[in-house]
């Protein structure tokens, strides 16, 4: 999904959020739980940004800091960039910052999703314990990142069930709910999910950074 908004205001950059990342599923995500706010969000193909920020660090909190501060240097803008992870306690808290690349760089979903399920097989259901973390960090140029978490606690399933979402939302099972996440609609997907749950605080935080610089006019 590319949104295409009114062409790019130099003269009044802080009403523009940039949703800084190449992952389609995240920037539908958060494009669907931030369009209501006073602020014009763009993507990084609206800016002409094609360069990946490299992900170097082991915790989330260190990757989303950076991502931020890359695209928030190279665009101008405000920047919000997360990374999000799925922490399995029986694997020690893997894949965490290694989700996307647990099964290799060029893996898909499906071959992420069967390394997990190989590397749970036996494990009884009471130790299949699993948490989705999403840290959003948001940037403004020349300014330190401030950094927002949400999380949700479940299940790994025995097998993949659902066809919404993506990611490892098929084998994340949550007992509330008797479902996995990708058989929840997006709609409610945004109501209950790790990344909506950061995302709300970090509205938060961009409303007062809206009120500051409305103050100042």
């Amino acid at each position: 999904m590319s949104i295409r908004m009114t062409p790019l205001n130099p003269r009044n950059p802080e009403r523009l959020l940039l949703i800084a990342t190449h992952n389609p599923g995240k920037r539908r995500e958060l494009i669907a739980l931030l369009s209501d706010l006073p602020v014009k969000l763009v993507d990084l193909r609206d800016v002409g940004i094609a360069e990946a920020a490299v992900e170097p660090y082991e915790r989330l909190e260190d990757n989303a800091r950076w991502k931020a501060m890359f695209y928030a240097e190279r665009s101008g803008l405000w920047t919000l960039a997360d990374d999000s992870g799925l922490e399995i306690d029986a694997l020690g808290g893997a894949p965490g910052a290694h989700s996307a690349r647990f099964a290799g760089p060029e893996a898909d979903d499906r071959a992420r999703i069967q390394k997990v399920l190989e590397l749970m097989a036996g494990v009884p259901w009471p130790q299949r314990t699993a948490r989705f973390r999403c840290v959003i960090a948001l940037a403004r140029p020349g300014e330190p990142p401030v950094l927002v978490e949400g999380c949700l606690e479940g299940y790994i399933a025995w097998e993949p069930r659902g066809t919404y979402g993506f990611g490892y939302d098929p084998i994340f099972y949550i007992p509330e709910l008797g479902k996995t996440m990708a058989e929840l609609p997006p709609a409610m997907k945004n109501q209950i999910s790790h990344r909506a749950r950061a995302a709300r605080k970090a509205r938060e935080i961009l409303g007062q950074w809206l009120a500051r610089e409305a103050a100042k006019k």
